[in-house]
């Protein structure tokens, strides 16, 4: 894959994990590269400028997407369209397909990295919806070892993260095992049949156990400063035994969890609307797919 960047940024390739590492602990201003789907726009634009951009596109190592039992661990250069071809993603976590379906086009999904649509914590980042419905842990590697984040806290605001100085993205690690004979769904809106930037999207998945909603877990995105679980729908559903009348009114709770606002793609009063709308919508589609939660 062939990059243009702008001149005076140092372009590095890292040998290993390793390398890429030390470097990051070295240099004073640098950013990682991979899939460069977002990275290499903002340089074109001057939006950002770091002195040096570490390439690690090459590293085998954090390509990968494996079952332990109860969890898939994804490295995060797994590219989404990797991820979309997975036959332990549609076994184990189904949802994750789903959404990489809707990514973009094909031509970004072969390019755009699971790791690399985090780091870029954008507010309509497509993969951190699933990953919030199955609590997610990203895993953070520095020169002073590992940590594991949970995803619910690794978006700080609009291109903000929770990672430190040093750290880079190694691994995303997706908990199925209590989500297991769910019933999910995820409905995006967009310009273009769901392939462009979401105006707003929302996925979820619920479990029924003697006929009422034993866990529910909503995520959206492009409503707020960050992607968010919509707790507030999530409290109203628990323990009840589903019905319409209970859908549809735990779903226009989801204006407590969200903050939309007015940009050029659409404006938030459109938002508000539309996340009551697609809340409802996965909830009921999803409650279609288990024995026991038809409506």
């Amino acid at each position: 894959m062939m990059y243009i960047i702008p001149s005076d940024v140092e372009l590095i390739v890292a040998r290993d994990l390793r390398d890429a590492i030390e470097l990051l602990s070295k240099l004073e201003d640098a950013r990682v590269m991979a899939g460069g789907t977002d990275l290499v726009v903002d340089l074109k634009t001057g939006r950002l400028r770091p002195k040096h951009v570490i390439y690690i596109g090459r590293l085998s190592e954090l390509k990968y997407i494996s079952d332990d039992g109860s969890s898939l661990r994804i490295g995060a250069l797994t590219t989404i369209q990797e991820i979309l071809d997975s036959k332990i993603v549609v076994e184990r976590a189904p949802l994750l397909k789903i959404v990489a379906e809707k990514f973009a086009n094909w031509q970004i999904r072969n390019v755009a990295t699971i790791g690399g649509n985090l780091c870029n914590a954008s507010p309509a980042a497509d993969m951190a919806v699933p990953l919030l419905v199955y609590n997610s842990l990203i895993k953070a590697e520095s020169v002073n070892g590992s940590r594991l984040i949970p995803v619910r806290e690794f978006f700080k605001g609009p291109r903000q993260t929770a990672l430190k100085r040093g750290e880079v993205v190694t691994e995303i690690t997706v908990p199925y095992r209590d989500l297991e004979g769910c019933g999910y769904a995820y409905f995006k809106a967009g310009r273009r049949q769901g392939h462009d930037i979401s105006l707003v999207a929302a996925a979820c998945a619920v479990v029924i156990r003697d006929g009422v909603i034993s866990d529910v877990r909503v995520a959206l995105n492009s409503v707020a400063p960050t992607p968010v679980r919509a707790v507030s729908v999530e409290r109203a559903l628990l323990g009840r035994k589903p019905s319409l009348e209970v859908i549809e009114n735990a779903s226009k709770l989801v204006v407590q969890d969200i903050s939309p606002i007015s940009d050029v793609r659409a404006p938030a009063e459109y938002r508000l609307y539309m996340a009551r709308l697609l809340t409802r919508e996965a909830l009921l589609e999803a409650l279609r797919g288990v024995e026991g939660g038809v409506v």
